[in-house]
């Protein structure tokens, strides 16, 4: 254990955070508790290595960033259209987009209590049983990778798949190959690289141009779609919007409806962003958990008025997921608006995808580094750099985005194959998101410790909603559209074995080797034991109560 025998020691009930140092009746100690939010960092074991350039607004528009709406929709346009139909995308997304709420909240309350990088990791070993923590750490930390490494791959796959079908609309006599849309999602990986390893504050501005882009894009989509639409009648009636169900699948039509929520389960997965954000942004324990709920909240109402608009102008729904460019957006704006204003309308939303991506690679680049700080990936020692000009993780960003573009090969495999790219950033997030959520709710046995933004008596209620969602969406995003003969290895979905068999190897990883060394979140701050006699923290900690009640 490091020791100090000057300082300050940091108590962690008066910095507001639930600290895994507890666990070992252990203290922080500090210099002093002039930074509130470095003092807090210290009270979770961990020193301040990024400035924090970041305020609520650039930590919120990173998060929404990766939202994405409308791209986002756009790229799984297949799911909702072509498993349920209008009614089943209208409702869908409505029922879909209020459960998640439910983890939203549960999460913004658990980055209030512990800001740091490590994010929903750091919770499950601090909220797991006495003994568990270390596996819990590893099954949470290792899902999270799964679910944001595979975020630039899928993003970008979907945004050089729309490039190439703006280039088959443009020149008819162009045939787009596999090895033309591989090479266009390399080149987005490293121009996207190139921008996430530059200072935070630059980061911060990409990004706030990018949601004001993808709230532009938003605006424009609803109005345009409606006004410019070229159909005779433009909109559909009312019944056909809310209760034609049309089932593209081989199940009942409730279950294909649940099978649809994938729209806005992959549409609604970036908003853990400001939590992996924390150690970058300004006054993280209250802004931290404003950016998940302001993120979470307006992918729910804007993301069903895009859909809204999509149901109510759609015409041919076979013609549109089964198009013949393949890429149903493309085929929707075609035949909603025309060709040259569809074109138009399906390039700007392929501007506000590639900011969608760029997102994604910074949030995916905090989470290797976070991880790999407490030596829980191969290669930790070059993945838990950070650049003393930048201050950024830039092996970590080029370490995601090399694993993107390997990930990128399963193009070469089929379109049902790289479409599992979509299922194993779903499950790989909500495994991640609940995990911490149930332990807090069932084994925490009040080890958790509120932050300043924190749901009070609703708290259980909620995390309860958000394990219930867990358990249902699970099953559903592995279960393919056909069954029995139907059933062969070209409409087989993939997400079972290659979200399950690498979970299953690292977790076999973590019993043969990892459980003899990797102990959960590794202190790199000078502590302290309860038994021992520093300085006391009586003044600092009055310092961090009356700074935290403002």
């Amino acid at each position: 254990m490091a020791q100090k025998h000057g300082g300050v020691v940091v108590d962690e009930d008066a910095a507001h955070v639930t600290s895994v140092l507890a666990q070992h009746h252990e203290h922080a100690l500090v210099d002093d508790i002039t930074d509130l939010d470095a003092t807090a960092l210290a009270a979770l074991g961990y020193k301040q290595e990024f400035k924090r350039d970041f305020s609520v607004l650039e930590s919120f528009s990173v998060a929404f960033s990766i939202l994405g709406l409308l791209p986002s929709i756009a790229s799984t346009l297949t799911y909702c259209l072509g498993y349920a139909g209008t009614g089943g995308s209208v409702w869908g997304y409505l029922i879909s987009g209020i459960m998640i709420q439910a983890t939203a909240f549960s999460m913004a309350e658990l980055c209030s209590s512990m800001p740091t990088a490590g994010g929903l990791y750091y919770a499950a070993a601090v909220l797991a049983p006495e003994g568990w923590g270390p596996l819990c750490a590893w099954t949470v930390g290792w899902s999270n990778l799964f679910g944001f490494v595979s975020g630039p791959c899928s993003v970008n796959y979907a945004l050089a798949s729309m490039l190439v079908t703006a280039g088959e609309i443009a020149y008819p006599s162009y045939t787009a190959q596999n090895w033309h849309i591989f090479l266009i999602l390399l080149g987005i990986l490293v121009l996207q690289g190139i921008i996430a390893m530059q200072p935070t504050k630059v980061i911060g501005r990409v990004n706030v141009v990018g949601t004001i882009w993808n709230l532009a894009i938003i605006v424009i989509f609803v109005i345009w779609f409606p006004v410019g639409a070229i159909n005779n009648p433009k909109f559909n009636d009312n019944e056909y919007v809310w209760t034609k169900f049309q089932n593209g699948t081989q199940w009942p039509i409730g279950w294909a409806t649940i099978m649809g929520f994938l729209t806005a389960i992959w549409t609604m997965s970036g908003y853990d962003a400001p939590f992996h954000l924390s150690e970058e942004c300004k006054n993280a324990n209250k802004a931290g958990p404003r950016a998940i709920v302001m993120t979470s909240g307006l992918g729910l109402t804007l993301g069903w008025a895009i859909m809204l608009v999509i149901v109510y102008t759609v015409k041919d729904i076979p013609s549109v997921v089964g198009g013949q460019y393949g890429q149903p957006f493309g085929s929707l704006c075609l035949q909603v608006l025309g060709r040259n204003a569809g074109l138009a309308m399906f390039s700007l939303n392929m501007i506000a995808q590639f900011f969608v991506g760029q997102g994604c690679t910074i949030a995916a680049s905090r989470i290797i580094f976070a991880y790999s700080r407490d030596g829980a990936i191969v290669g930790s020692r070059y993945w838990s750099r950070v650049d003393k000009r930048t201050q950024t993780p830039v092996f970590a960003t080029w370490g995601v985005l090399g694993f993107g573009a390997l990930l990128g090969l399963l193009i070469f495999a089929g379109p049902v194959a790289i479409g599992a790219v979509f299922s194993i950033g779903a499950i790989g997030q909500y495994t991640s998101f609940t995990m911490p959520i149930f332990l807090k709710l069932f084994f925490s046995h009040g080890r958790f410790k509120p932050g300043p933004w924190n749901l009070g008596k609703l708290s259980r209620p909620i995390n309860a909603v958000a394990v219930a969602w867990w358990l249902l969406i699970v099953p559903a995003l592995c279960f393919p559209s056909v069954k029995g003969k139907a059933l062969t290895l070209d409409y087989m979905n993939w997400t079972c074995l290659i979200y399950g068999g690498s979970m299953f190897l690292v977790l076999c990883y973590y019993a043969i080797d990892a459980r003899k060394w990797f102990r959960g979140p590794r202190i790199n701050i000078d502590h302290i034991h309860e038994g021992q006699e520093p300085r006391l923290d009586s003044r600092g900690s009055e310092e961090i109560v009356e700074a935290k009640k403002e």
